[in-house]
């Protein structure tokens, strides 16, 4: 704010003693101008009772004497009483001046003017008078003045109020404020301009400086002066570049050294010798969001590493260990980080090696699992067509049952030739999209709306939440409602009975989110890394009714991402399942 800088201080001080100074002048104007015209009537009035003094004086009282006393108050609009050996002789007419007429009486019952009925003095004196229908009493200035002749004693009383004085010291009231209001805008303005022209060096400098804290340390500051404030501006520019000489150099190791963090494959951190963490890269960070989810904690350091930290500060020796996070093994490395001669931190880098782990495994695994896939439905093939060829089936329902065995067998084992064939496909990027815009919140009710009678069947509840009503992707509708249809199969199958599955969309400027929720028994923590792997099934015993071949969710993985994508799942072991899916909406689509 323009009060707390030095051009506002410097001018509140310079507007408040002018104000001060022109505040006591105008009351002491006030005051003159205010004695000056009281002063003025009663002089005015005083001279002229000693005129009419001096008319009666000279007339002996005689009735043309009073003739100029007519003349002189209408011309200067004051009223006249004159009192012959105090009796009222001569007075304004009341008809003629109702409204500032004061009754002879009133002058004879006032204690003021006896020295005049006594002849001894002149009187001035103010008075209040009240007219009749009036709510206060009004002022008026009275002159009194004995008078003398060879045979009578005249009290003479001039008066006049004080109303047009107080408007002509009102109008002078006036003047004196609007003198004072234009000397005190002229006063702000010079004000103003004195002080800013004062600090205009300060100003500038202090602008650089706060350039200069933004980072742009190429802004100099001007020598406006050659006084203290230039010498400043001086010295200032040559700390601004030496200060940008250090900066550059720190901006050119640090943007080296993040660049280095952010494209390594491994998470590390950097902490202090308190355990605060000071540096960390995206890897570390997924780690640690990844640990604060499975153990519902706030996102900070795992508890074995906070150990390990305390081992390492310690002993300052190399250490490591390893964790589980989401079913994922993270071998950990931490080193002592060296200040000098002592230990200031350690660096905790951070490696995934489940992949790696898993890599020898899944292979092997995955020839096993189609031999083992394949060889139940030719081993019940051959044993039930030897059945046939050996005429074990005696009746023709036991035929036609080892019939409708075989043909389911062979049913099964080319589904799972064909959803082999379809992952590689879509594995080697040859899979066909026929993408178009459509509405996928209707698409995902017409999903939900298949499985009513099945959740029925299986004594489970279906629930759909949806935030919008429409929502337009562009997308290969079937291929999405064969994603959709296979979370949804998976759901029912994992559910006991008494359970409930739960679809909701949500929706942002670019993308809509489905959710497919179950409070079936969850996907073991060990097995979540594998659940969209090839061949991976649940226990048969947590499963409702005949288990799938292991493809489908390697295969709704593969549509999604070749949509531009993800698939995420979320899972306690009892509690239930969550998959969502992100898709981009038509107008942010990504071709």
């Amino acid at each position: 704010m323009i009060w707390r800088s030095i051009v506002g201080k410097l001018w509140i001080t310079i507007l408040m003693l002018v104000t001060a100074v022109l505040g006591i002048l105008a009351i002491l104007l006030f005051q003159f101008f205010e004695n000056f015209h009281l002063s003025q009537v009663e002089d005015e009035l005083s001279n002229h009772a000693s005129f009419i003094v001096a008319t009666i004086e000279q007339g002996e009282g005689q009735p043309q004497s009073f003739r100029s006393v007519r003349q002189l108050e209408h011309a200067h609009g004051m009223k006249v009483v004159i009192f012959r050996e105090n009796i009222p002789y001569w007075t304004t007419d009341p008809a003629v001046e109702e409204s500032n007429y004061i009754p002879p009486l009133f002058f004879a019952n006032h204690q003021t003017f006896e020295a005049v009925f006594e002849g001894e003095r002149q009187v001035i004196s103010p008075i209040a008078y009240e007219q009749p229908g009036d709510e206060q009493p009004s002022e008026y200035i009275v002159v009194g003045a004995p008078a003398y002749t060879q045979n009578d004693q005249f009290a003479i009383f001039l008066y006049n109020s004080l109303d047009l004085m107080d408007e002509t010291t009102a109008e002078t009231k006036r003047i004196i404020l609007l003198a004072a209001g234009i000397g005190l805008i002229l006063t702000t303005f010079f004000a103003f301009f004195l002080s800013s022209r004062v600090t205009a060096p300060l100003r500038k400098m202090r602008q650089v400086t706060l350039e200069v804290a933004k980072g742009k340390f190429d802004t100099s500051v001007p020598m406006l002066t050659h006084d203290e404030i230039g010498q400043l501006a001086i010295a200032f520019n040559r700390m601004r570049r030496q200060l940008n000489n250090n900066i550059n150099a720190l901006n050119y190791e640090k943007a080296q050294l993040t660049r280095i963090l952010s494209s390594m494959a491994d998470g590390v951190i950097t902490l202090n010798r308190r355990g605060d963490m000071v540096v960390t890269n995206p890897p570390a960070e997924r780690f640690l969001e990844a640990y604060a989810y499975e153990n519902d904690e706030n996102q900070g350091l795992p508890e074995r590493l906070q150990l390990l930290f305390q081992k390492v500060v310690t002993h300052e020796e190399e250490e490591w260990v390893e964790l589980s996070v989401q079913g994922r093994t993270y071998a950990s490395l931490m080193t002592p980080l060296y200040d000098e001669d002592h230990v200031r931190g350690v660096v905790l880098v951070i490696r995934d090696m489940t992949e790696e782990r898993q890599h020898d495994k899944l292979r092997k695994d995955f020839i096993a699992n189609v031999s083992h896939e394949l060889r139940t439905p030719i081993a019940m093939l051959q044993g039930y067509s030897e059945a046939l060829l050996d005429h074990v089936a005696e009746t023709e329902e036991e035929k036609e049952e080892m019939t409708r065995i075989i043909y389911d067998e062979s049913l099964r084992m080319g589904r799972l030739v064909n959803e082999l064939l379809d992952l590689a496909r879509m594995e080697s990027g040859n899979i066909t999209l026929i993408k178009q815009d459509f509405e996928v919140v209707q698409l995902a009710k017409k999903v939900h709306q298949k499985f009513q009678q099945m959740a029925k069947d299986a004594e489970l509840d279906l629930h759909f939440d949806s935030s919008e009503e429409e929502a337009i992707i562009y997308a290969d509708p079937d291929r999405i409602e064969q994603v959709l249809t296979n979370l949804y199969s998976n759901a029912v199958r994992h559910t006991e009975s008494g359970g409930s599955i739960t679809c909701s969309m949500t929706s942002t400027n670019e993308t809509v989110k489905i959710h497919i929720t179950d409070t079936g028994t969850g996907i073991p923590e060990s097995d979540l890394p594998f659940v969209f792997e090839r061949f991976y099934k649940a226990d048969k015993a947590r499963t409702r009714g005949n288990a799938g071949t292991g493809l489908g969710l390697a295969i709704v993985k593969n549509i999604i991402e070749s949509h531009g994508g993800e698939i995420v799942v979320q899972s306690k072991e009892g509690m239930g399942t969550t998959f969502t899916i992100t898709l981009h909406k038509a107008l942010e689509r990504k071709d």
